[in-house]
């Protein structure tokens, strides 16, 4: 890494741009973490780590906060910074189409401290294209400088909450210039944190690898749920037929209730809106009927606890149903497209007698969600989203 570019500042210090920041900080790089978080700078700089649950994080934080690793929520302070990393969230609105609302206002500020020979490298998963589109378009103006003035890559994240730590240190990970000069300072500022790094030759290619990789993921889920499904009408065991099933050449995911999370649920319909947008649904078809059918899934298992309801010797209304964990993933305390927090307002809303437990979670967390909370051993039913099982506790 060149002398120039060695003064590093990651913005958005969230799940994903904190244990960056922090593996940076361990690799010997003084890092400048930029979040609009204040208490959250504060305690990073405090050396207590915000993320608990992420494992190993916590170590690293305390080591480097507030010395290598200094968080502040101005811009300002990042301006003696040469490489900027940008991990600010891209959601989608309603019509699943991407809002960009936190993105651009991350872009618009770092475009005012940003000088000539700077190099700007986005982390976040967005649409390919955006990197040479948006983002260089937002930085241009917020600026004032011409293309020419600053390089521009694209690095996606490649991390899995609760295992980040491990995943930068050890899982393959991509980097793509707006240029082919881009590419190579980034990837030349990279491989000093980032030991399993490959060039590619765009960022729209590197923008590309990310979002198909969860489009893969998607579709496999849907058709581990589908076979589920039949496996239950031909009266097989799922896991049995998956478990010889999968080989060297096949690899069937596991069937849930759906798919949530930031990731996952969202990246094929950066596809499914681009190939509409060029009129070319065709193109998606796929996609689209995968991003349906798990979402659908709520309902199949919905169907399924009435059934196992009425193995029960008590009136319908009477019996009380207990939903075992409404987080997206176990062991993570993350509620964003949850099909488990949506499964348990959907029996809500069916009139049945549901309620909540989750070991992450209070009984006031739960309520503030608009649910009911129960203790497990006091209800009639149990369904664990998780491991997809059904329990039929003994009252007293």
């Amino acid at each position: 890494m060149s002398e120039e570019h060695s003064k590093i500042a990651v913005v958005g210090l969230g799940n994903a741009g904190l244990p960056l920041a922090a593996v940076i900080a361990d690799s010997g790089i003084e890092v400048k973490g930029v979040d609009i978080n204040e208490e959250r700078c504060r305690m990073i700089n405090r050396g207590q780590n915000p993320i608990p649950e992420e494992a190993g994080l916590g170590e690293l934080i305390k080591e480097h906060g507030g010395k290598r690793l200094v968080a502040t929520p101005r811009f300002e302070d990042a301006r003696g910074c040469r490489t900027f990393i940008l991990i600010v969230p891209v959601f989608v609105d309603s019509g699943n189409n991407p809002d960009f609302a936190i993105m651009k206002e991350a872009l618009s500020s770092l475009g005012g401290i940003l000088k000539k020979g700077d190099l700007v490298v986005l982390e976040t998963t967005f649409p390919p294209g955006t990197t040479d589109g948006l983002v260089q378009e937002q930085l241009c103006r917020s600026s004032g400088l011409a293309e020419s003035d600053f390089f521009l890559a694209y690095s996606p994240e490649r991390i899995m909450t609760g295992y980040s730590i491990s995943r930068l240190r050890e899982f393959p990970k991509v980097i793509g210039g707006r240029d082919e000069e881009s590419g190579m300072i980034a990837y030349q500022v990279y491989r000093k944190f980032i030991c399993n790094l490959h060039l590619v030759s765009s960022a729209k290619v590197a923008e590309m690898i990310k979002v198909m990789e969860g489009c893969y993921r998607d579709v496999n889920i849907a058709l581990a749920n589908e076979l589920f499904k039949i496996c239950e009408d031909f009266g097989v065991d799922f896991f049995e037929a998956r478990d010889k099933a999968n080989h060297q050449f096949c690899h069937i995911h596991l069937p849930s209730t759906g798919v949530g999370g930031h990731c996952i649920p969202v990246y094929p319909w950066f596809l499914i809106k681009e190939m509409e947008k060029r009129e070319h649904p065709g193109n998606c078809r796929l996609l689209r009927a995968s991003r349906e059918s798990n979402d659908e899934m709520i309902h199949y298992w919905a169907e399924r606890i009435l059934g196992e309801c009425l193995k029960i010797n008590k009136p319908l209304s009477c019996i009380r149903i207990c939903i075992k964990g409404i987080t997206f993933r176990a062991g993570v305390k993350e509620f964003y497209h949850s099909r488990n927090l949506a499964l348990a307002g959907l029996l809500m809303e069916k009139g049945l007698d549901a309620y909540v437990y989750d070991p992450l979670l209070s009984e006031s967390d739960v309520q503030a969600k608009g649910l009911r909370y129960i203790d497990p051993q006091n209800a009639d039913l149990l369904f664990d989203p998780f491991l997809l099982t059904f329990e039929h506790p003994e009252r007293g």
